[in-house]
C-alpha cells in the first residue's frame, strides 16, 4: 500500500501542486485544526429532533457540546480543507463542503481518504482489487485510479467528517 505518511510536517503541502483540470481540495489557512480552532461550548438541546414526523421540542438545554470533541480526535494531526469538484458526491461529500481530515489515522480499505497522485490532491474511497490498492470515486464519471508500489502516489490521510451547509 503507498505510504499512509501520518505524521504531520511543518510544510504538509511543500512541493505539491495541482493540475488545473482536477478536482481539488483546499488547505483552510495552513493551519492544523487545533491551531484554528478554539474552545466554544454550544448549547446542546436536550432533545431530539423527528426526521419524520413531528414531535413534541423540550424547551431545554441539556449541556453544551464543543465541536472540536466532536469533530477532532488527533488535534495535531488534523486539517480542514475545501472540496472542489464533484467526484465524491453520490458519498454526500458536494463541491464546497468542508472536510475533517486526520492524517494519524491508518488508512485502510473502504475509508474515504485524501491522496496524493502525481503531486496533486485528490479525494476518493480506497479499495483492495485483485491484490492492488485503488481509489475510486462515487460518481460514474469517474474511473478508479490504480496505485502501483513505484508511483509518486501516497496517502495523505482520512477524511473523517464532511461539512456542508443546506
Amino acid at each position: 500500500m503507498p505510504d499512509p505518511s501520518p505524521e504531520p510536517s511543518a510544510e504538509p503541502f511543500a512541493g505539491l501542486s495541482r493540475r488545473p483540470s482536477d478536482p481539488q481540495l483546499t488547505l483552510l489557512g495552513g493551519l492544523t485544526a487545533a491551531e484554528r480552532l478554539r474552545r466554544w461550548p454550544l448549547p446542546l438541546a436536550g432533545a431530539t429532533v423527528a426526521a419524520g414526523f413531528p414531535s413534541p421540542a423540550d424547551d431545554y438545554v441539556e449541556g453544551r457540546i464543543d465541536l472540536n470533541e466532536v469533530l477532532i480526535r488527533h488535534p495535531s494531526s488534523t486539517f480542514f480543507l475545501r472540496v472542489s469538484g464533484d467526484s465524491m458526491r453520490d458519498a454526500g461529500i458536494l463541491d464546497g463542503d468542508l472536510l475533517v481530515v486526520d492524517r494519524a489515522i491508518e488508512p485502510r480499505a473502504g475509508l474515504v481518504v485524501v491522496a496524493v497522485i502525481e503531486g496533486a490532491f485528490t479525494l476518493k474511497h480506497l479499495h483492495r482489487h485483485r491484490g492492488r490498492w485503488r481509489l475510486e470515486a462515487a460518481h460514474p464519471a469517474y474511473p478508479p485510479l490504480e496505485l502501483g508500489d513505484g508511483d509518486d502516489s501516497r496517502i495523505w490521510g482520512v477524511a473523517i467528517h464532511a461539512i456542508h451547509s443546506l
